[in-house]
């Protein structure tokens, strides 16, 4: 927990401008927090997509989740972002003096940690496209001067859009392995307790910023320590978790019946369940992981997500899931 504490307390010193939230501290967003995590255990997910309007939490969540596994906020990829920037080129100042001299790229610079993409539909497609091959294969080729090399690269990749600025090509959107909904709590209570946490949280940075310790801020870094051990043990033990016959045809079934194009959507539904029963910390996959990670999943693969960028996943969609999973 030390290393969380420094990450915290070096906004004392003026090194980082930026407290972020411990990812226990956050209230409510469940979807947003399960597909991270699912995306950190299982990297063939291939990713995760929020999309929702501005003030949502996207990027609190995002921050909070990398800041607990890797002790640093995540690498943020600009809007603007040349190939050479994403996949790596040469050092400038060392070109001007006639040196080749390779500078690693923002994938390079993600491995082992998360990879931030915010407003993800204003990004260049082909620059989407590298970082999503990526990000499936776990392989990052660079080509100079004639010359490729592989170079092995694992990251969380995230990306967040604003529904309202435009979306993805469904090509893109269909690469992403995971897709949350984001809206606003409107939930009276939950506003409360919202509020009220910030205004803690904005208590606690002022007493580090004193000198002084924080009960409040400890307490939620040991939760965060705790759950960073068990998503951690929970991505070692993944292939264990055994996925049967039976489950396998549920997740075919059910992208067939929300009329997934391709065999994306089967992989999908299924590697997200045998992440959750990992997370939950069973041996086999069951239909009731199944049927926790389907919207996930499958809410941006239908033909009227496809087509329009509407996403919305109702009661009917939740019923359809258990009559599919209820005829095996």
């Amino acid at each position: 927990m030390e290393t969380q504490r420094n990450a915290y307390t070096t906004v004392i010193t003026g090194k980082s401008a930026i407290p972020i939230l411990p990812y226990s501290l956050i209230v409510g967003q469940q979807q947003i927090k399960l597909a991270l995590e699912l995306a950190y255990i299982a990297p063939r997910i291939g990713g995760v997509l929020l999309s929702g309007h501005r003030g949502t939490g996207k990027s609190t969540a995002v921050r909070a989740f990398a800041q607990m596994m890797s002790s640093r906020l995540p690498v943020t990829l600009p809007i603007n972002a040349t190939e050479d920037r994403v996949v790596g080129g040469w050092r400038i100042d060392e070109l001007m003096q006639s040196k080749a001299v390779p500078q690693p790229g923002l994938l390079e610079e993600a491995n082992g940690s998360l990879l931030y993409i915010d407003e993800v539909n204003l990004l260049d497609d082909h620059i989407v496209n590298i970082i999503l091959d990526v990000t499936s294969t776990g392989v990052l080729v660079v080509q100079r001067e004639g010359k490729s090399e592989e170079k092995s690269v694992s990251f969380t990749l995230v990306g967040t859009m604003n529904p309202e600025e435009g979306g993805l090509r469904p090509q893109l959107l269909d690469r992403f392995g995971l897709m949350v909904s984001v809206t606003a709590e409107t939930n009276e209570a939950e506003r409360t307790l919202i509020l009220q946490t910030v205004l803690e949280f904005d208590e606690a940075i002022s007493q580090l910023k004193a000198g002084e310790s924080s009960v409040y801020l400890d307490e939620a870094l040991e939760k965060d320590r705790k759950r960073k051990e068990l998503l951690e043990k929970a991505k070692q033990n993944f292939y264990n978790v055994k996925v049967p016959v039976n489950v396998a045809r549920n997740c075919v079934r059910l992208a067939a019946g929300f009329q997934a194009e391709g065999n994306r959507g089967d992989y999908i539904i299924a590697l997200a369940a045998r992440a959750f029963a990992a997370l939950s910390g069973v041996k086999q996959a069951t239909n009731d992981h199944v049927a926790a990670v389907t919207r996930l999943a499958l809410q941006h693969r239908r033909p009227e997500a496809l087509q329009s960028n509407q996403m919305p996943w109702t009661d009917e969609d939740n019923q359809r899931v258990s009559e599919i999973l209820s005829g095996d």
